[in-house]
């Protein structure tokens, strides 16, 4: 009996510390959690919960989607439907949903975007990874449009996480251009 629980409580511990720690709060101390994947997932869980505290301790986000914002969206996104984007991706989140859409690039690969979000203000995170490196481009919180370019310093995934903090329904339109094989969209 001593034994079992023993046994019990070695593998409680090596769970705790090679799946739950990594996962849920992105601590990793022995590097497994990084190797499979759970770290990143970790850190993505630990980011949201530190904003979702700030918007909270903020007031949450000013949640007025005025006429302006949505007349300013269109005019935008009609402007920039007459370049030559190689692909236009578009989607809805309700409020609290979230989406990453990555392009898969090469190391010195360049992309350019420009993207409108229509129906409220959402926030976002341009980061990537892969081959074990990662990186932050750009955060924004509150917003209802971006554009700009990065170049790949790294073969991977390099691209937008989403998440809709308003009260609304968000319908964004993300146009691309530049060096990439593919566009993946997960939730």
């Amino acid at each position: 009996m001593i034994r079992s629980t023993v046994l019990a409580l070695i593998a409680a511990v090596i769970i705790l510390v090679t799946i739950v720690l990594p996962a849920e709060y992105g601590i990793d101390p022995t590097g497994i959690g990084r190797t499979i994947g759970l770290a990143e997932m970790g850190e993505i869980k630990t980011e949201l919960a530190r904003e979702a505290e700030e918007d909270h301790k903020a007031g949450a986000v000013d949640r007025r989607s005025n006429f302006l914002d949505g007349l300013f969206g269109l005019i935008i996104g009609t402007a920039h439907a007459q370049d030559a984007w190689r692909e236009t991706v578009t989607f809805t989140l309700e409020p609290g949903e979230y989406t990453e859409i990555k392009l898969v690039m090469k190391e010195g690969d360049t992309a350019e975007y420009d993207w409108v979000a229509e129906g409220g203000r959402i926030n976002y995170d341009l980061h990537a990874h892969g081959g074990g490196k990662s990186i932050d481009y750009e955060k924004g919180r509150g917003k209802t449009d971006g554009k700009g370019s990065f170049t790949a310093p790294f073969p991977g995934d390099h691209g937008w996480f989403w998440r809709n903090r308003d009260n609304a329904d968000i319908t964004v339109t993300l146009q691309l251009r530049g060096d990439f094989s593919d566009i993946k969209q997960s939730k």
